[in-house]
């Protein structure tokens, strides 16, 4: 659905989720990011299942928005591990699973990459490997070495001087693990817990779930202030729904026209490279090799819905112009802006990890995404990201 910028904020007024029901006065309440932002920049712990070489490329790609939106203060990473897929992995039983990619590491080079290029200090730990035994497994007894994540997560939130939004794209057994372990820091600290993961409506059961149902649950029965997104619909993650977050971008040909040292790390990370000298290869004046296998198909995305939320970014079309994901408070009177935010809701869940969900005009603690046309997101996506990543470091 397009909209102007007039309709677009009479919507949003509205906790963008049933606009004609609700009043002004509920939806300020129940919209999550309308909360200012003391410098313009909102301080993020990323949670992501990273590793090298990549399990999902776009876990690499879309880190970069991490490091280069400026509304965003990237204060640490957690890699979220799990063990069986450090290797080749397969499931007779539940082939739907199996990953035979491997072997692979957490994350880290990916990490020390980006915070060469962009000249920072981000610090990165490894969460634990293996499931939770229960939802309120604190996982205490876990090595040393898997501990790291958690007591990162901790320690960040507990030195911050302003509540945190934590963006969790995996399993999200990291933040429930330091939720059992530190309730009261996490619902003080924790601005907003936005969950790329699971399906709606239920049927399906995602991948991101099946990494550890009890971290999902135990999120989703938690006080925490969350917003989910879902990853798929009741019948794939590969398709179009008015509350998943997924999207295909038709081609990536254009990265070749991005800054130099993000084409070599796009490219270090796609081909799976394992030089040794990984932040001598950021500086290499020449392409790494030959991408076209790599980047002349279709790419899926599924965290761009979480970053635009983080950031306060929209779809944006001025005069009939191409779409670009802007700062909402840019886009003038008339402009057409594409419908997306977070539901005010009440969501509850199965032990097997099955999402439910009604909406409310109440006080609540949950969102639930919604875009209220999928087609129409994803064509606008298409033109609005090739030109957000071309502008980054320029």
């Amino acid at each position: 659905m397009e909209l102007n910028r007039r309709s677009f904020l009479m919507a949003s007024a509205a906790g963008m989720a049933a606009a004609n029901s609700q009043t002004a006065a509920s939806a300020a309440e129940n919209n999550p990011t309308a909360a200012p932002v003391a410098d313009g920049r909102r301080p993020v712990i990323d949670i992501t299942d990273l590793y090298h070489p990549h399990q999902d490329r776009g876990d690499n790609f879309d880190l970069i928005a991490g490091y280069a939106l400026p509304e965003v203060d990237l204060r640490a990473v957690i890699l979220d591990v799990t063990g069986r897929y450090l290797r080749p992995y397969f499931d007779a039983a539940n082939p739907s699973y199996n990953d035979p990619t491997g072997p692979r590491s957490p994350g880290y080079l990916p990490v020390h990459q980006l915070n060469h290029i962009f000249n920072r200090n981000v610090p990165c730990a490894p969460a634990p490997f293996g499931e939770m035994r229960s939802p309120d497994d604190d996982m205490a007894d876990v090595p040393a070495f898997q501990q790291a994540g958690v007591d990162l997560l901790i320690e960040t939130l507990r030195k911050s001087d302003e509540p945190v939004d934590v963006v969790s794209f995996g399993s999200a057994r990291p933040l429930a693990v330091a939720l059992n372990r530190e309730p009261e820091l996490l619902e003080r600290k924790i601005r907003l817990a936005h969950l790329c993961v699971g399906a709606y409506p239920a049927g399906y059961v995602e991948w991101n779930v099946q990494l550890d149902v009890h971290a999902f649950v135990r999120v989703i029965r938690s006080n925490l202030k969350i917003a989910v997104y879902p990853c798929a619909t009741e019948k794939s993650p590969f398709a179009l729904g008015v509350h998943n977050c997924y999207w295909a971008m038709d081609n990536l040909n254009w990265v070749r026209e991005m800054a130099a040292p993000l084409q070599r790390y796009i490219e270090f990370a796609f081909t799976r490279s394992n030089r040794v000298d990984f932040l001598n290869a950021m500086d290499e004046a020449e392409p790494l090799a030959d991408m076209k296998e790599h980047y002349d198909h279709a790419h899926h995305v599924w965290e761009t819905a979480v970053w635009a939320q983080v950031a306060d970014r929209r779809f944006i079309s001025e005069g009939g112009a191409p779409y670009r994901l802007l700062p909402m408070a840019s886009a003038g009177p008339d402009a057409k802006v594409i419908e997306e935010g977070l539901m005010p809701c009440v969501l509850e869940i199965s032990g097997d990890g099955q999402l439910t969900m009604r909406e409310t005009q109440g006080a609540t603690t949950a969102t639930l995404y919604f875009r209220r046309d999928p087609q129409s997101y994803q064509t606008a996506a298409n033109q609005a990201l090739r030109e957000l990543y071309l502008g980054f470091l320029r």
